[in-house]
């Protein structure tokens, strides 16, 4: 998986709206989420993805549609290059702003940490907090670096994992988000590799993935 990644450059993780065009669909069934009958769940893909992103030193992050899925460093100039001129660096007095000042103070930070940290910790806070997290994403502004597990007393791990969040710019460096492409040449670069690649979508399914 890794070295398709690496072959492909852009790649959701699950169902982007084009048919085959996911690492779930590529992947053989028996690493797909399955239910066992006492409850529990076995999802070996979703178990991967921390490696993936940690050893294949991929950007990843709901980049695709709120969507999340990975990208290589060949790649991330231009899509950090295109989205980034789709969506200005937030005032600092904003809740994206305020998001961002916490992490570039205090690097990389778990999700539920860098809620309470931005003040969002009441009564149904959770979901309007990840709204401005997926924008941020969207935006190319904000990455996961890995995913922390909590452990039960045997220390085992559980859980979905709290995602380990960063700027791009501390986790990869500042000349990996720098491009010497119009923002306008990068989307059109984008664009004609996914129409290499992906031969039967039609063109506004390419566009909602950019």
């Amino acid at each position: 998986m890794m070295d398709l990644i690496g072959r492909i450059g852009l790649l959701p993780l699950l169902y982007s709206g084009i048919s085959g065009f996911s690492a779930d669909e590529l992947v053989v069934p028996e690493c797909r989420y399955v239910r066992r009958d006492d409850g529990s769940w076995d999802w070996p893909l979703w178990d991967w993805k921390g490696p993936m992103v940690t050893e294949g030193h991929f950007a990843y992050g709901k980049f695709f549609n709120g969507k999340a899925g990975f990208v290589t460093m060949e790649w991330w100039p231009d899509l950090c290059n295109w989205r980034r001129s789709q969506h200005p660096q937030p005032d600092e007095d904003s809740v994206e702003g305020t998001i961002l000042a916490v992490l570039q103070l205090n690097g990389s930070i778990i999700t539920r940490e860098l809620r309470a940290a931005c003040g969002f910790d009441g009564p149904k806070m959770r979901s309007r907090f990840d709204t401005y997290i997926t924008r941020l994403q969207m935006a190319c502004r904000i990455v996961t670096e890995d995913f922390v597990y909590p452990h039960d007393k045997h220390g085992n791990s559980y859980g979905w994992g709290w995602a380990l969040l960063n700027t791009p710019e501390h986790l990869f460096g500042l000349d990996a988000c720098q491009c010497d492409r119009t923002p306008e040449e990068s989307r059109e670069r984008i664009m004609e590799h996914l129409r290499s690649l992906l031969p039967q979508a039609t063109k506004k399914q390419l566009e909602k993935l950019i």
